[in-house]
């Protein structure tokens, strides 16, 4: 593990990772959640997340979002620092709804028709939200090259993902962070 990589697994742990008893989006019960933003949005650390996305991301895609709030901030400090190594990646949000004011529709930020998307999210059980967005942005015109998250905490996103015939990545996975996954 690279010391890059091991730092923002250790800011993850400690910042990120918390022990109780949450309810899951699902519904589920998990003796752990995650909340990723606090490692994401840090200061500290977000050029080091930034650079592992950039490390697995396809050297063919021209834009990464998803659905607010879970792909913000990962979608765009990735963006940001790609543009600090000369390439440019453009940035989106995916709104929950259509908006009814303004130019509309579900798209925010920077996308064009013709974009080569990653979809991403900050952690993952499911993959549901990663779907969402996909779909919108394949409504758009934009075509979708593969789902990411910083943390896979459910296992089962890389089958779902394969059947839409999209591969899946995932900088951490609930393993590499010391838990079994969640599995839905």
């Amino acid at each position: 593990m690279s010391e890059a990589r091991e730092r923002v697994r250790e800011h993850l742990l400690t910042h990120s990772v918390k022990r109780g008893d949450f309810v899951l989006k699902s519904g589920r019960h998990s003796s752990w959640f995650i909340d990723s933003k606090q490692t994401i949005c840090a200061p500290e650390i977000m050029l080091d997340v930034a650079n592992e996305v950039l490390g697995v991301l396809p050297s063919d895609v021209s834009a990464l979002g998803g659905l607010t709030m879970g792909a913000d901030g990962l979608s765009f400090i990735t963006a940001g620092v790609a543009s600090t190594k000369g390439r440019e990646l453009r940035a989106f949000s995916v709104r929950k709804e259509v908006k009814d004011h303004g130019a509309g529709g579900r798209i925010a930020g920077s996308l064009l028709a013709n974009d080569r998307v990653v979809i991403t999210e900050d952690t993952v059980t499911r993959g549901t939200s990663l779907v969402e967005a996909a779909n919108v942005v394949r409504d758009y015109g934009a075509t979708v090259v593969g789902l990411l998250a910083l943390v896979d905490r459910g296992g089962t996103v890389a089958a779902m993902a394969e059947k839409e015939g999209w591969p899946f990545f995932a900088i951490f996975s609930a393993p590499d962070l010391g838990f079994t996954y969640e599995g839905v």
